[in-house]
């Protein structure tokens, strides 16, 4: 399967090598390229890609604005964050926003394909130094005492969410519980409803936060 690529970034030496990149993998069509995150949210509007590429620090409108914007008009459209930067703030901004992934832009192109894959199927593909960053920050925040909720999570959801946690992917998760992709997937879809989450990382820090997980 062939999914169609988006890349927002405002150096041309860094789009060349993106594309040349790209080129590579199989399963990926670069559909367009956007300078700046207002650039990206107009052309979205016109051409909705599976996935989008974001660089984070631009004129006219950074990448975590942009993220926002467009997630919130458009919740199937995957975006995965792309930086030199590793800051544990823009880490946190970049979740928060709606990013689902958080990649360096000097990733080889079998961490890109990986990336890519992962994505679409519900993953949240990390470069290892930033997934540690994140972890940190899952922990720093499960650490403040809440009030304990279930938000009215089945036995099942917790389990799949627990899953989750561990980084498994849907295939992975429905192997190991010896059920069907589609069905981990109609699950994971109920847990984002019920805890009022948009993807893996949210719903993974909020359940360590209530101490479901």
């Amino acid at each position: 399967m062939t999914y169609r690529i988006a890349i927002v970034e405002d150096r041309p030496d860094l789009i060349k090598s993106l594309l040349e990149k790209l080129s590579i993998i199989d399963q990926s069509e670069v559909v367009w390229v956007a300078n700046n995150g207002r650039e990206a949210i107009d052309k979205v509007t016109n051409h909705q890609p599976d996935l989008i590429f974001m660089d984070i620090q631009m004129p006219v409108m950074d990448g975590i604005a942009a993220c926002e914007a467009i997630h919130s008009q458009y919740p199937n459209v995957k975006i995965v964050m792309l930086t030199v930067m590793e800051e544990d703030d823009l880490v946190f901004r970049s979740i928060m926003a709606g990013a689902s992934g958080y990649l360096l832009k000097d990733s080889k192109i079998q961490e890109l394909e990986k990336g890519i894959l992962d994505v679409m199927d519900g993953g949240a593909p990390m470069s290892p130094s930033i997934a540690m960053k994140s972890l940190r920050l899952i922990r720093a925040v499960s650490e403040k005492p809440k009030a304990s909720v279930d938000f009215g999570l089945s036995k099942r959801e917790l389990e799949i969410l627990e899953e989750m946690s561990g980084g498994l992917n849907y295939k992975e998760i429905a192997e190991k519980m010896f059920i069907s992709p589609k069905t981990v997937r109609k699950h994971i879809e109920n847990v984002y409803r019920k805890l009022q989450v948009h993807n893996k990382v949210e719903a993974v820090r909020l359940a360590m936060d209530h101490r479901l997980i």
